[in-house]
């Protein structure tokens, strides 16, 4: 994997590998953990779904597994209205490439991925770790699916991490949504600093400053956001089905390289 790109081959998968592949001409990746055996656990609008109002929502027909007209013959069907599926890789991939999401990168190489979903600052726990937290949550879900603060990437973030956002007002742990809302946002925050000059490069660059100030700041690894837990799933999914999620108190995470 390099900077331009986190495509990888299948032979090289490993269980824990938090992988995706970009839908809709590249506009959404689709997320997901892969477990050995060729099998993908991933969180899907299968479930109760809250919808953004916005042209966003056509864009969550992506995130699912392929829908042939001929049945997948490995591939178990999934329970309707419960959002985490299994898939094979096939299915999971529908089509599109396969890529795999870097955890643990320097600062320098999460600012020079300009596009958000495709690395984070934060560590990966084990694999085994991770293996077990898809398939409990496979088996208990992981609540309702929100395409801005409860996605298919804040699932697989999860299950690597087992890192949690719980102000349920702000963006979720996933890079995308970041991306999708960042990008207005440095337009507006960096119009103070347009009126510094009037020059047209000197305009890109303020906005540009100001957008990988707010993707850094926003990551879940990053050590600026105060709304992170570490949770097992365990207690993850009791709270959830009791609606205790928000009273845990959120950690004090360190910047990376400290």
């Amino acid at each position: 994997m390099g900077l331009l790109s986190n495509r990888v081959d299948r032979a090289s998968l490993k269980p824990g590998d938090h992988i995706y592949s970009w839908r809709a001409a590249y506009v959404y990746a689709h997320h997901g953990i892969y477990v050995g055996d060729d099998k993908v656990i991933h969180f899907t609008r299968r479930g109760r779904e809250v919808g953004t109002g916005t042209f966003v929502d056509f864009l969550l027909v992506s995130s699912g597994p392929s829908r042939s007209l001929v049945p997948c013959e490995t591939c178990t069907p999934p329970e309707e209205g419960h959002g985490v599926v299994s898939s094979c890789l096939n299915c999971f991939l529908s089509g599109g490439i396969l890529y795999r999401f870097d955890y643990s990168v320097t600062p320098a190489l999460f600012l020079a991925k300009a596009r958000g979903g495709t690395c984070t600052l934060a560590d990966s726990d084990p694999s085994d770790v991770v293996v077990h937290r898809a398939n409990y949550l496979l088996e208990n879900g992981f609540g309702c699916y929100n395409v801005f603060k409860n996605n298919c990437e804040d699932f697989a973030i999860y299950c690597k991490t087992g890192l949690l956002v719980l102000d349920q007002g702000a963006i979720g742990q996933g890079g995308q949504a970041v991306s999708i809302v960042g990008g207005p946002l440095a337009a507006v925050l960096s119009a103070p600093l347009r009126l510094l000059t009037t020059n047209i490069y000197g305009m890109a660059a303020s906005a540009v400053v100001v957008y990988c100030a707010s993707r850094y700041a926003a990551d879940i690894g990053s050590g600026m956001r105060r709304d992170v837990v570490k949770i097992s799933a365990e207690d993850l999914t009791s709270r959830l089905a009791i609606g205790l999620l928000q009273v845990i108190e959120p950690l004090s995470l360190p910047a990376p390289g400290s």
